[in-house]
C-alpha cells in the first residue's frame, strides 16, 4: 500500500496477515519497502511465531527480486503469485488493505513516519483482540486462532506451525503442517 505525509513525502505499508486467523501479523510502514525489508519482517516474524510453509503475494518488485525468492527457497517456503491485474486472488489481504486505509491512512494526516508507525501499531493490537470478524464466527482473529489451537487444528499461533499471508505495498500441530501467510 502506498500513502503519503503532509508533506507529499511518498510512504509505503507492508502488510502481512495470516489467512487461517485472518490476524494481522506485521503492518510496517517505510519510505520504501524493498526486498531485504520484506525479508527482515519476516525474520523477525520467524522470531516470534515460526515460518510458514506457503505465502501469497503479488507480483511487486519486492516479492519477484532475487533475494527475496531465494532466502524463500532457503526457508522452505513455497511462494503463490497471483495473475497480474487480478487482485481477488488475495482477496483476504485486499479487504485488510480496505480496513487498514479506512481505519488509518485516510482518517489521519500524517506528519511523520512514526506517527504512522505508531497508530498502525496501536490499530493492529486493536484489530487482533476487539473487532469481531463476522467471517470469523464474531470471534476475534486472536480468539478464532487460539480456538483453533485448543481444538488441534493448524493454526499461526503454534509455535512451529508459522503462517501464510504476504500482500505488497504496492496495493500446534506437527511441524510440517504450517499454515499460510498473505503479505501486501
Amino acid at each position: 500500500m502506498s500513502d503519503a505525509l503532509v508533506s507529499g513525502r511518498r510512504i509505503r505499508v507492508l502488510n502481512i496477515i495470516d489467512e487461517y486467523s485472518r490476524e494481522a501479523l506485521t503492518v510496517h510502514a517505510d519510505y520504501s519497502i524493498p526486498s531485504s525489508t520484506v525479508i527482515n519482517q519476516m525474520k523477525i516474524l520467524e522470531q516470534q511465531r515460526g515460518l510458514p510453509s506457503t505465502i501469497r503475494v503479488d507480483n511487486g518488485p519486492e516479492f519477484t527480486s532475487f533475494e527475496f525468492t531465494e532466502w524463500c527457497s532457503s526457508k522452505n517456503i513455497t511462494i503463490t503469485y497471483i495473475q497480474p491485474g487480478r487482485p481477488m486472488q488475495n482477496a483476504y489481504i485486499e479487504r485488510f488493505n480496505k480496513t487498514y486505509r479506512g481505519d488509518i491512512l485516510d482518517a489521519y494526516l500524517f506528519e511523520s513516519l512514526e506517527q504512522v508507525r505508531i497508530l498502525s501499531d496501536e490499530w493492529m493490537i486493536s484489530y487482533n483482540n476487539e473487532i469481531p470478524h463476522g467471517s470469523l464466527n464474531d470471534l476475534t482473529p486472536n480468539e478464532y486462532a487460539m480456538k483453533a489451537v485448543n481444538s488441534g487444528k493448524p493454526a499461526s499461533h503454534k509455535t512451529q506451525s508459522g503462517f501464510t499471508t504476504i500482500n505488497s505495498p504496492n496495493s500446534s500441530s506437527s511441524s510440517s503442517k504450517k499454515s499460510k501467510l498473505m503479505l501486501s
